[in-house]
């Protein structure tokens, strides 16, 4: 992962009201450093049944191959996402979101920042498993363009479930 890069890629602020109470939350969107690996493996410890570990993001940041965001929410780690290049195809291997920060739109913020960076990365497909249960995450997925093309029988484990491949097609490949 190219490192020289870290700089912010999208700073924005999130507006929530809750009956009469309004509050704001800045968020930003960057790319993926050293100091943000042991808050990552604690949200993917919390998030899944077979989480990513410390050393797992930390090998990301070694691979060339490997773009990887974080988003921080009023400075917070709060989730991430990436993908592995293929020569024109990237395969988005994570995207967690810390369980207080889910449905605020946090994920379709990540994936669209990383959407444009690998697209001006000569990426010209993205593809993705997800678990055919989770139905909040094929929902982001399906709004940023994503179709299922797919099962993979018995994909995940701890459950045992089927994944939905799904793919983001250029353009260009569609019929």
């Amino acid at each position: 992962m190219k490192t020289d890069e870290n700089v912010a890629i999208g700073i924005g602020i999130i507006r929530k009201c809750f009956g009469d109470e309004e509050w704001h939350m800045e968020i930003e969107v960057r790319t993926l450093r050293f100091e943000d690996v042991e808050a990552l493996a604690k949200i993917e410890s919390e998030s899944f049944s077979m989480p990513w570990s410390k050393q797992d993001f930390e090998d990301l940041l070694k691979r060339d191959y490997c773009y990887y965001l974080v988003v921080l929410v009023d400075g917070e780690v709060a989730g991430c996402c990436g993908y592995t290049k293929s020569f024109n195809e990237g395969n988005i291997d994570n995207v967690v979101v810390a369980e207080r920060f889910r449905g605020m739109g946090i994920a379709q913020q990540m994936l669209q920042s990383l959407i444009a960076r690998g697209e001006a990365a000569g990426v010209e497909d993205f593809t993705l498993e997800v678990r055919v249960s989770n139905h909040a995450a094929i929902h982001v997925y399906e709004k940023l363009g994503f179709r299922s093309e797919g099962i993979r029988p018995r994909f995940y484990e701890r459950p045992v479930e089927d994944a939905n491949i799904m793919w983001r097609r250029s353009p260009q490949q569609l019929p």
